[in-house]
């Protein structure tokens, strides 16, 4: 029978001697908290600070996120992926505002219902922000409970998950630390009871640990084998035009949602043939209003997204007319001098970089 008193003690003994200071670690504003949780969902905390510190001076309260334009949102979120992450905080923070009149809910019922809030993060927030006793359980925590307790499941079962927080929730009992019980199990995962390799003579539950005791702590956790990603194959024109490049936006919801891009299209088959890539490019840029022929291939690149793998093929176009009789010119014709300022799809980036180094060659070898 684990004593939950001895666990938490001999955790927060060791979190007050080895905890690293982070940014966020002084906070108890709730939206802070929430803005720096957002952030460090599949991304590295070393990555996470200097977007953290940046994004609060751009946005240092819920009054200035709520009223951002979803264009400079994304610019200063830009390069930390995910984009829906940014999207989502948005409009959470955008309801606190609407519904609460600015003030963070401190219940887990209110506040698990704005967008982009699931249990670990309402956790998390009212545990450090709120001090309740309210556990927040991410790949961390599920890693340290599953050696501690020897759990021969997958973590990510809903009952594994579930008996970990019922396991949490009673080292919280009666405590005044709940936040630092919060930020010491995910220090210690990060720290201490890594994916490979853990530093067991560091932990201070080693004494207590049964997966050490058996020696079987690098064989925990077991997780369910991931789906493999949908690969789709993309074919994206690049239209250019004295000095220009055509642009288009992305629909307002979905996969990289309100981003920009080069004219794509998206296809379960990867086309054969050149000619296959053009009837599928000239189809797109028709609803642009614009007639287009291919005349070469450019670069190829692959993009692993969580749930699908692009397999992009690039090729430059040029005009058969200006526009197509009786349509609207659609998109946004960029001077390369200015092809970085937007907000980039994924991989539209890494074309949009190589345009401009191609430009720069060419300007290199005139000047020859």
């Amino acid at each position: 029978m684990m004593n939950f008193k001895e666990l938490t003690t001999q955790l927060l003994d060791w979190y007050d001697r080895n905890r690293r200071e982070l940014p966020w670690r002084t906070e108890t504003d709730p939206y802070r908290i929430w803005v720096s949780e957002v952030m460090l969902q599949q991304t590295r905390v070393e990555a996470v600070i200097p977007y953290y510190r940046r994004f609060l001076q751009r946005f240092p309260d819920m009054r200035a996120l709520a009223a951002a334009e979803p264009e400079e949102l994304l610019s200063v979120w830009q390069g930390l992926g995910y984009y829906s992450r940014a999207r989502h905080l948005q409009q959470g923070v955008q309801e606190v505002q609407a519904r609460y009149g600015g003030r963070m809910p401190d219940s887990r019922e209110e506040i698990s219902g704005l967008p982009g809030i699931g249990p670990y993060t309402a956790g998390a927030i009212l545990s450090i922000a709120h001090n309740k006793p309210e556990p927040a359980v991410d790949g961390n925590v599920l890693r340290v409970f599953s050696r501690l307790l020897v759990i021969r499941e997958p973590i990510d079962r809903l009952p594994v998950k579930r008996r970990i927080e019922t396991t949490v929730r009673e080292m919280m009992a009666g405590i005044s630390r709940c936040g630092d019980v919060t930020q010491a199990l995910m220090e210690l995962g990060a720290l201490v009871c890594v994916p490979r390799n853990p530093r067991c003579d560091s932990c201070p539950w080693q004494g207590h640990c049964a997966a050490r005791l058996e020696n079987a702590q690098d064989a925990l956790p077991i997780r369910k084998a991931p789906a493999l990603p949908r690969i789709v194959h993309v074919v994206t024109g690049l239209l250019l035009r004295d000095g220009q490049v055509l642009t288009v936006q992305r629909p307002p919801r979905g996969l990289l949602a309100g981003m920009w891009e080069f004219p794509s299209v998206e296809s379960s088959d990867s086309p054969g043939t050149m000619a296959d890539a053009e009837r599928l490019l000239q189809e797109r840029f028709r609803e642009l209003g614009r007639e287009i022929t291919v005349l070469s291939a450019g670069q190829s690149l692959t993009h692993i997204f969580s749930h699908r793998q692009w397999q992009l093929r690039t090729f430059f176009c040029r005009d058969r007319a200006a526009t197509i009789p009786g349509s609207v010119d659609a998109g946004r014709w960029l001077p390369l001098g200015r092809i970085e300022s937007l907000n980039w799809a994924g991989p539209h980036r890494k074309i949009a970089a190589g345009l401009v180094s191609e430009m720069g060659k060419q300007i290199h070898e005139k000047g020859k």
